[in-house]
């Protein structure tokens, strides 16, 4: 979902809350950022994972769990409570291409009809990806599903007696490369080849770095790219991101960040330093012709909403 209008838009990511906590504070901050008029709302999925709880006997048990259900339930009541355009994140990781079905059969029913297809991350416990067993390994796996969903048969081959709306799709894309990628340009042949498959944008993985983008940008054009590129960001917003983020994303803080970043002492200075930092980003990325910005919240919601009070008054 993108525009050509010459207009500002903006989109954000949200997390469905934790098992068990309720809605309320996902739906107090839903409420912060449609004050911003975004263009959509973005709700994560997240694979279940391994817990371990200490039996009577002082041995561990091994439990998998899912610490974040609802991502389709969640599309479905924000989009019902606050009217947003919802896009919600379908993803490979911890399911099988029937609970991809299913998901797809659910949205459909919801009149969801735009998703964000991501293989998602690998289990903490994994060395690298592994699939579920019956499910994708990759991304283009997953979107090669939806494409037959959209031409009206389900996973097996069977067809759809009354096939609904097609879905559109984004997918991801990483300007300083996926962490499993061996090298940039075999990153960016995989992104060529999702949008032959059909995916009709990207979003970026977040940068501090907007010169990283622009090169992705015009490297990926010069490859035969040419869906738009949205680009991703996160306002740094504690002193232990200096050494997290990098950790964590796979993205470089820039120099000019780090020595900012050295200088303050509390992380409200820092969070203060983020703002600004992302402020700039966002102003350099109009200069330059980009006219859609996508924000990943978590933990920084109240961060982005100063930053696009800011940006409000240009």
């Amino acid at each position: 979902m993108t525009n050509k209008d010459g207009g500002r838009y903006f989109s954000f990511e949200v997390l469905p809350p934790l098992k068990g906590n309720g809605t309320d504070a996902l739906f107090r901050t839903i409420e912060k950022l449609r004050a911003f008029e975004p263009q959509y709302i973005n709700i994560t999925t997240h694979h279940s994972e391994y817990v371990y709880n200490e039996l009577p006997n002082g041995q561990f048990q091994r439990q998998r769990i899912r610490r974040r259900p609802g991502t389709v339930a969640m599309a479905a009541a924000i989009q019902q409570r606050f009217g947003l355009p919802v896009i919600p994140h379908v993803i490979c990781s911890g399911v099988t291409a029937e609970d991809i079905e299913y998901e797809l059969i659910d949205l459909q029913f919801l009149g969801i009809e735009n998703i964000l297809l991501l293989r998602g991350d690998k289990a903490a416990e994994d060395k690298s990806f592994i699939p579920t067993a019956g499910g994708h390994a990759h991304t283009t796996d997953l979107i090669r599903q939806v494409q037959r969903f959209n031409e009206g048969f389900f996973n097996d081959g069977t067809p759809i007696k009354n096939p609904g709306a097609r879905f559109s799709f984004g997918v991801a894309c990483y300007p300083e490369k996926h962490e499993e990628a061996p090298n940039l340009d075999m990153d960016m042949k995989w992104l060529l080849e999702k949008q032959r498959l059909g995916a009709e944008y990207a979003v970026t993985q977040l940068f501090y770095d907007n010169q990283k983008y622009y090169d992705f940008v015009a490297r990926a054009r010069q490859m035969g790219i040419t869906i738009p590129i949205v680009p991703g960001l996160k306002p740094f917003a504690k002193l232990s991101q200096l050494t997290m983020v990098p950790k964590t994303f796979h993205c470089d803080i820039p120099e000019e960040l780090a020595q900012l970043v050295a200088r303050v002492h509390t992380d409200e200075e820092a969070k203060r330093l983020g703002v600004a930092w992302c402020v700039r980003q966002c102003r350099d990325l109009y200069d330059h012709g980009v006219n859609n910005i996508h924000f990943y919240t978590v933990s920084a919601v109240d961060a982005v909403c100063e930053i696009m009070e800011q940006l409000k008054n240009d």
